[in-house]
């Protein structure tokens, strides 16, 4: 593997079955301010709106009083609410729904679970963006992108965002402290263990509802165009310790066992996922065991001016998750 390629290591926090982030060994990170917040009412499209970001981005853009359109596969059972209009976004049809672009101010783009092609499936958008001369395309894509070389798809897409001549940023989340009551839920309820081939690395865990405040900001702001960010929480843990505040907050004594590559994929591929996309998972996590999700940057901080939430506030506000 090249020295380039060891460095490069799309995460996909919300992408496990799939979503998990992974962090790079050369981090770049850069310190943004807040400000230039938009007063008026923005019309904007989340797309990916029933995943974890999205729910939560969703969330926050309407209780800020913007309209938006929020793009699914099944438009039709999208909840109900005022300010809020669901539009068909499908990852397998995507030169699909791109004339909502035409009704927005900005836009929010992440890639759906289970698929390696990301260009292939959101450059439609990105082209369509260009056409309409959107204000703002933000995209998540995770840690390590930037370090990918040119034609794996997820930096295909970022270069193709930046050389647009839109406005654009681009948000880069570490692991998700959401998988643990989602993607590895099933071991907790079942064996009280944790399940992950992590070995003693520590990670900087971020609560997705901290990727979403910083969305919602640089969809109505302009104050940070053109940037890319690196995303974390406030502090890096190992699985171990990640076992012992769920048992603090629960009640209920859980633990950690560090499964081996192979496990892993097979319990990949018995939840589902294809072949190509359980391996790609293995060898990020793998990127993880080595220690390269462990840096801590300030981010969420600068861009929110709120702290990241904590691993043990994501524990008790989600303690009934691992209760049953």
């Amino acid at each position: 593997m090249s020295n380039r390629l060891e460095k490069y290591t799309i995460g996909y926090a919300n992408y496990l079955p799939g979503h998990c982030a992974v962090l790079c060994r050369m981090l770049v990170y850069n310190h943004p301010g807040i400000g230039n917040q938009r007063k008026e009412s923005m019309k904007i499209f989340v797309y990916g709106a029933t995943g974890t970001v999205g729910q939560s981005l969703i969330e926050k853009l309407l209780a800020g009083g913007h309209e938006v359109f929020a793009g699914s596969r099944k438009p039709e059972s999208g909840k109900k609410q005022a300010g809020l209009t669901w539009v068909l976004a499908d990852a397998v049809k995507p030169g699909v729904g791109l004339e909502v672009l035409e009704k927005v101010d900005s836009a929010f783009f992440i890639s759906p679970p289970g698929y390696t092609d990301q260009f292939t499936i959101l450059n439609p958008w990105l082209e369509k963006a260009k056409a309409v001369k959107l204000k703002k395309f933000v995209l998540m894509t995770a840690m390590g992108v930037e370090h990918a070389p040119p034609e794996a798809p997820f930096r295909k897409l970022e270069l193709a965002v930046e050389s647009s001549g839109l406005a654009w940023n681009i948000i880069r989340p570490n692991w998700f402290m959401q998988n643990f009551h989602t993607f590895w839920v099933s071991g907790i309820l079942k064996d009280k263990k944790i399940y992950f081939p992590g070995g003693k690395a520590k990670v900087s865990f971020i609560d997705a509802r901290d990727i979403a405040s910083v969305a919602a900001t640089l969809l109505t702001s302009d104050k940070e165009n053109n940037k890319a960010f690196a995303l974390t929480g406030s502090e890096a843990i190992s699985h171990e310790e990640v076992a012992s505040k769920l048992s603090a907050s629960t009640g209920v004594s859980i633990s950690y066992v560090d499964i081996t590559p192979e496990d892993f994929k097979a319990g990949l591929l018995g939840a589902g996922l294809p072949e190509d996309y359980a391996s790609f998972m293995v060898y990020i996590a793998g990127s993880l065991k080595e220690g390269n999700s462990a840096p801590v940057v300030p981010s969420v901080k600068s861009i929110t001016g709120k702290d990241p939430i904590t691993f043990d506030t994501y524990a008790k506000d989600n303690r009934q998750a691992w209760l049953g």
